[in-house]
């Protein structure tokens, strides 16, 4: 797990990064339509498009790679637990009674 941070860190700033030049293009191509030039107006937005499909390729990517840790650590979790209650059943039952009664406890009060 620890393999991943420093990826998700990189990640993060290449997205960040590519964010920055996004908005830089899209600022460029605002104020070049106050120019009536044809020709600067079409390449800005050639570039502006261009930027905006990385991005967009980026943020998907990052998003099943985020999806796919988060399941990963859910499925870690639920392991891990799913181990606790079968080496200390005893111990599991005695917290799932303590947990009602609080529940329950708190539920009457309303």
């Amino acid at each position: 797990m620890a393999n991943r941070k420093p990826n998700t860190e990189a990640s993060t700033e290449q997205l960040k990064a590519d964010l920055r030049h996004l908005t830089q293009t899209v600022e460029e191509l605002v104020s070049a339509t106050a120019d009536d030039s044809r020709n600067n107006i079409k390449e800005l937005r050639e570039r502006a498009e261009k930027r905006l499909q990385d991005t967009r390729s980026r943020l998907e990517a990052r998003g099943e790679h985020l999806y796919g840790e988060a399941r990963d650590s859910v499925r870690e979790q639920v392991d891990a637990c799913d181990k606790y209650v079968h080496d200390n059943p005893w111990t599991s039952v005695g917290i799932g009674a303590i947990a009602g009664v609080v529940i329950g406890m708190l539920i009457g009060r309303r």
